[in-house]
């Protein structure tokens, strides 16, 4: 458990959500990675709605930029996606194969009208499928969550009726923003190394 909470919305409408984003993530892997050997990224959802698509979206986006770093690991593309009912074997999966791993979890979720459209950035896990009212264990040692549609009434449908062009939107944001915290983070444990 983190001793340290802190809660950070972007709007994805800004012009610096990508450079917002990228600065949070990065403070945190600085904050709370040590003795951490394996960053995990783990990118929740399913291709077969819309709303739900923006973890898969994510990893899609990533999978083909993470091949250079051999500490980073991803799960959940929209090829291979982790959705409720292989969540939990894929944790078992992590735990088992990666020695203290550090799992930056991506999810979306519903929220108040106002916050549509903003990103969730916590060093704090997140609660998968809490949104539609299903129970599975918590995840991430840094939860990115994208607020992609309104909450509080048939969740199922608002998750299957919400704009594509909002989830993509918010999906280039927050792939940009942990590929460049990545970059910044591996610069700096070499230049920590090398002094």
């Amino acid at each position: 458990m983190n001793l340290f909470f802190r809660s950070n919305y972007v709007d994805s409408k800004s012009p610096f959500a990508v450079s917002m984003s990228s600065d949070l993530i990065y403070k945190y892997l600085l904050k709370e990675t040590a003795g951490k050997e394996n960053i995990i990224i783990l990118c929740i959802g399913t291709d077969r709605s819309t709303g739900d698509s923006l973890g898969p979206l994510v990893g899609h986006k990533l999978h083909p930029l993470l091949k250079s770093y051999k500490n980073v690991s991803l799960f959940g593309t929209l090829e291979n996606p982790i959705h409720a009912k292989n969540l939990e074997a894929t944790l078992d999966k992590i735990y088992s194969e990666f020695n203290s791993p550090f799992i930056i979890a991506v999810d979306s979720s519903l929220g108040s009208y106002n916050r549509v459209g903003y990103i969730s950035i916590k060093n704090a896990p997140l609660r998968p499928g809490s949104g539609v009212n299903k129970v599975l264990p918590a995840v991430g040692d840094i939860s990115i969550t994208g607020i992609v549609n309104v909450g509080g009434m048939m969740e199922f449908m608002v998750l299957q009726n919400t704009r594509l062009s909002l989830v993509m939107n918010m999906a280039d944001i927050i792939y940009k923003s942990i590929y460049l915290s990545l970059i910044r983070f591996y610069k700096e444990k070499e230049y920590i190394l090398e002094k």
